[in-house]
């Protein structure tokens, strides 16, 4: 027996496992690390069940070649050139890329998916962003000129949190990276906090609120207008940093009274004044909005609102509020206009967004003849079959494609399309570093997971797989080098850090800094140059730290390697105005795509609710669609049914099953009736939709996808993001 210690890279929570290992390499036990200083030995039935899921049986361990509709094992070599032969046949712009959600979870997903996308020389470019958080983005490049830039709650000092479509209980939390998010909330009521969740079901973290708030599903954005206006009427705002708008902002919400926001969301307008007036006397409070207010149709509105608001209680950039981290691998960022909608999509003439497209239109470019329609698309560890709107109908465009490659562990429902399956290593197989989510941590805190176990003979690294895509894509073939895609990479970082006026290296010569990095393989390189040019950098990083920092014990690769659980880089602290990327070098209030975004939502204000509409719903034991072939994962409430309220489902005269019908497609469901609901909302998970699988295990749970009543023509204009919450629907007897 031997044990290890890594992050868990299952979610957004990054905790910190200590997994036994037997002679043999198999996991006999995974628990929490309790030396980890930022998750302190918390674990959740994902992270327990990262064996199971390490070993399954079902992942695939070699290249897979489709021909003739048959599946056959292939060497690396003959899959990468099978790979070479079919993008070769496809210009550049009919090519396509989709980035799926794990692909943030892993350091290839984040080092090499933009190197990728250069050499496929498309603007054709899709994730999973738009169909999740891609309204926060905007809202933030607008407002702080970056949209990486996102303020997070200072959960451990925060004194009053008001959360609006988030359930970390169940989530982990998410664009909010908390290590035993459930126990940080418990601690903020117990040192006499107050914790208000809005939300149209009573979630677990609804139940262990304070206070719960129903409110009509889409209309967050309502909801949080009126409490703008309220500190705006009753002058309760205390601005403390700097920004320009905020008189344009006022204007822009003069008719969003209490009164008529109620009307419109559902909130009683008696209640929308007390939450106003609650933020603004609370010593230190924060608003955190999340899915439930990204995936509906003002999304990017709701987004800008919650930091209107944070701003306006004094709350942004302080000790307690909403606050910025400061992550070990952040670089600097130069300060220039952020816009969307430097090109469109062909068909639908939608804007472009952080360099993507919408998902809900890649159907549309796939079908559609004509210059410029997608004819080969290459995915990265995502199933928009399961996870984008209208899957059915992406399944069908999937088939039609000349030539689509997959790099994924799981021949599942998208990669059952795709001409050659490249499979990423075991995850026990693989170094970790979270780029993505330490950026988003509630706490300041770096950590390094090096491979546990060997890669077999011959069996490249994630990163390698990506690296060669990215030189067969960029003309190089398949036998290129893909460490020379890693030196190329690197001697840029270095010659643009090296020619930066106040880089900590600048006017160093790059090949000196080049022959200080340590590591195995290019990945860890590039880790190693971004740790030592970051805050806390060994290279002159400014930034101080508990066991290091200036004049210290600087970061870098093999400063990680000895530190094992990780290391605790403090508490957040203040960071404007010199974090802001913005062109006037203040917070941008009134941005002025927003502000004509918000006379939409003042059309919508009369709007009268009428019939039943479909919400999400998370499970702790998932996380979208590629865990349900771990068994353990797959019982208690981890179920595919539609929770509706048991008034209703008496009136329609609804007993075991209901037929749920949308624009965009029917489904007959199992009922779960209770009255965590409130009336005239349904509820079905995504991820859901194994039927035919080949996962063993899966196929025995198949469930429906909710994405099969998701109308692809609806979205958040701002963002692109696609509407999930609030679809009108209809429900009868099956």
């Amino acid at each position: 027996m031997r044990t290890a210690h890594r992050t868990c890279p299952l979610c957004e929570a990054v905790c910190g496992l200590t997994i036994t290992l037997d002679e043999d390499g198999r996991v006999a036990g995974v628990r929490g690390d309790d030396a980890d200083p930022f998750s302190k030995g918390f674990i959740c039935p994902k992270g327990a069940s990262l064996g199971r899921l390490d070993e399954d049986p079902d992942r695939l361990t070699r290249p897979l070649i489709r021909e003739g509709g048959e599946w056959r094992e292939a060497s690396w070599q003959e899959a990468f050139e099978a790979v070479e032969r079919g993008l070769a046949a496809v210009p550049g712009p009919a090519r396509a890329v989709y980035l799926g959600n794990p692909s943030a979870h892993t350091m290839a997903g984040a080092l090499y998916a933009a190197p990728l996308i250069r050499a496929m020389g498309t603007r054709q470019v899709y994730s999973a962003s738009t169909a999740d958080q891609m309204p926060k983005h905007v809202a933030a490049g607008l407002m702080f000129g970056h949209p990486l830039t996102i303020p997070v709650p200072d959960l451990d000092r925060t004194g009053y949190l008001l959360m609006l479509g988030a359930n970390p209980l169940e989530s982990n939390g998410s664009l909010c990276t908390a290590p035993d998010f459930p126990g940080r909330l418990k601690a903020l009521r117990r040192r006499g906090g107050k914790l208000v969740v809005v939300d149209p079901r009573r979630t677990r973290t609804a139940a262990l609120a304070d206070e719960h708030v129903f409110v009509r599903p889409g209309t967050d954005a309502f909801l949080l207008a009126g409490i703008v206006h309220t500190l705006f009427a009753e002058k309760l705002t205390d601005v403390r940093v700097p920004v320009r708008g905020l008189a344009e902002v006022e204007a822009a919400l003069a008719d969003f009274t209490p009164e008529a926001c109620a009307a419109a969301c559902g909130v009683p307008s008696e209640l929308i004044v007390r939450l106003a007036r609650e933020l603004a006397a609370a010593p230190a409070a924060a608003v955190y909005g999340r899915i439930g207010t990204c995936t509906v149709e003002f999304g990017t509105l709701a987004q800008w609102l919650v930091d209107v608001a944070n701003v306006l209680t004094g709350n942004l950039d302080r000790p307690g509020g909403a606050m910025f981290p400061h992550p070990a691998t952040e670089g600097p960022r130069r300060r220039k206009p952020y816009a969307t909608g430097r090109w469109h999509s062909r068909v639908r003439e939608l804007p472009e967004a952080n360099g993507e497209l919408p998902v809900a239109t890649l159907a549309d470019e796939i079908e559609t003849p004509g210059e410029g329609a997608i004819r080969a698309l290459v995915t990265v560890a995502g199933n928009p079959v399961l996870s984008a709107p209208n899957g059915a109908r992406l399944d069908r465009a999937f088939a039609a494609l000349d030539f689509m490659v997959c790099v994924d562990p799981y021949l599942n429902e998208t990669t059952r399309h795709a001409h050659v399956i490249l499979p990423p290593p075991r995850v026990m197989q693989a170094g970790h570093y979270d780029f993505a989510l330490l950026g988003l941590a509630v706490r300041d805190y770096t950590r390094y997971s090096p491979p546990v176990l060997p890669l077999e003979p011959g069996r490249p690294l994630e990163a390698e797989i990506l690296a060669r895509l990215t030189m067969i894509a960029s003309g190089q073939g398949a036998g290129a080098d893909p460490a020379l895609l890693d030196e190329m990479i690197l001697d840029q970082m270095l010659r643009k850090a090296a020619d930066t006026p106040g880089s900590p290296v600048e006017g160093r010569d790059p090949a000196e800094l080049r022959a200080m990095l340590t590591g195995g393989n290019g990945a860890e390189l590039r880790l190693d140059a971004m740790l030592r040019l970051g805050p806390y950098g060994d290279w002159g990083g400014r930034e101080p730290y508990e066991n290091g920092g200036e004049g210290g014990d600087g970061l870098s690769l093999a400063r990680l390697l000895r530190s094992p659980h990780g290391i605790d880089l403090g508490p957040l602290r203040p960071r404007l105005p010199g974090n802001l990327a913005t062109a006037s070098g203040a917070v941008e209030l009134a941005p002025e795509a927003i502000v004509t975004d918000v006379a939409r939502l003042r059309e919508a204000l009369g709007r009268q609710a009428e019939g039943f509409v479909l919400i999400g719903r998370r499970h702790l034991r998932s996380n979208n669609s590629w865990m349900h072939n771990v068994a353990p994962l797959v019982g208690g409430s981890n179920r595919c049914t539609l929770q509706i309220n048991p008034e209703d489902a008496a009136e329609l005269g609804l007993a075991e099953q209901a037929v749920v019908r949308s624009a965009a497609g029917e489904l007959t469901v199992r009922l779960e009736p209770t009255d965590t609901i409130m009336r005239g909302v349904v509820s079905l998970p995504h991820g859901w939709g194994h039927a035919g699988t080949s996962q063993l295990v899966a196929a025995k749970h198949p469930g429906v996808s909710a994405n099969t009543l998701t109308d692809e023509s609806i979205i958040d204009p701002l963002s692109g993001n696609a509407v999930f919450n609030g679809v009108p629907v209809t429900l009868s007897p099956a």
